[in-house]
């Protein structure tokens, strides 16, 4: 018998502005850990993804108003020996020699390209803030030499909720 690499299932999110979408739950249940690029909109949220799996993630620009979370602008990091470069905004992007995996969020549209080698990953945008129609997450299986990704729709934008009209005083 042969020695195969363990599987290593990484779940891939970004843009959720502060809404952790129930649908999350099936999507990213066989995940090792979790990666998330930006505009994260809350602790909670931070919080809610570690108790999934192990969390990296990096503040995006709304995050900026939340004093950025206490998250880094970029983050590198190794997960079973693959290099990962982890920002939001693909522009801010610094890989480091020997990085095989870009993962940035931003514009809410979803990605999958190599590269020159390196893997470009954007999972689109899992919250309900923004123009996209679909919820989207990716997973990538760092098992295989490819490293396949795969985009994930959690399915029609959920509605936020409405604010019942303010109505001035007549006075």
């Amino acid at each position: 018998m042969g020695c195969y690499p363990a599987p290593v299932l990484i779940g891939v999110i970004s843009d959720t502005h502060g809404y952790l979408d129930p649908r999350l739950e099936t999507a990213f249940r066989a995940v090792d850990a979790i990666v998330h690029a930006g505009d994260v909109g809350g602790t909670d949220i931070l919080d809610a993804l570690r108790a999934i799996a192990p969390l990296y993630a990096v503040r995006g620009n709304n995050d900026e108003r939340l004093g950025g979370l206490g998250l880094p602008l970029h983050h590198d990091f190794k997960l079973a020996d693959v290099l990962f470069h982890l920002v939001h905004q693909l522009s801010h992007a610094r890989p480091a020699p020997g990085t095989r995996v870009v993962v940035y969020g931003h514009s809410h549209r979803t990605l999958v390209e190599d590269r020159n080698g390196v893997l470009y990953l954007n999972p689109g945008a899992a919250g309900r803030t923004g123009f996209h129609r679909l919820q989207t997450v990716a997973l990538l299986d760092l098992s295989t030499q490819s490293y396949e990704a795969r985009i994930v729709e959690l399915g029609p934008r959920e509605a936020r909720p409405r604010r019942p009209a303010v109505r001035a005083r007549e006075g």
